[in-house]
């Protein structure tokens, strides 16, 4: 299972030079429908981006296309592993309810953010990379 951070979306819609490094993801169109995972809190950040940067018609179709895989909405439960892994990494509230749903389904993060730098189960790759 995989998680796309927002900066990897964000990333691959403008595209950037380093959106190379998740192009194996968004490539094989079957297997990210049956291995991907969307926190709703990435669909937030996504298109409130894309909306400013682009046009509303623009944010809709890159909300099309993180819908191909398994939206997971936050839980209670999901809130609140995200506090304990918020205070234990110094994370921001986005990146801990990314990262609580990916321990939850046993997920990788693929991201470009460097709050993740140093957390097991995250492949990071470097803006400037």
């Amino acid at each position: 299972m995989n998680i796309i951070d927002s900066s990897a979306w964000l990333t691959y819609f403008a595209g950037e030079p380093q959106a190379k490094y998740f192009l194996e993801l968004f490539n094989d169109q079957e297997a990210l429908q049956e291995s991907l995972i969307v926190p709703t809190i990435t669909l937030y950040e996504v298109f409130k981006v894309v909306l400013r940067e682009a046009s509303e018609n623009e944010a809709f179709k890159a909300i099309a296309a993180m819908k191909k895989g398994k939206v997971v909405d936050l839980t209670p439960s999901l809130a609140l592993s995200a506090s304990k892994l918020s205070l234990k990494h110094k994370l921001p509230m986005a990146d801990s309810i990314i990262l609580a749903t990916a321990k939850l389904y046993n997920a990788v993060v693929w991201t470009l953010d460097s709050d993740f730098q140093d957390i097991k189960g995250v492949k990071y790759f470097p803006k400037n990379g």
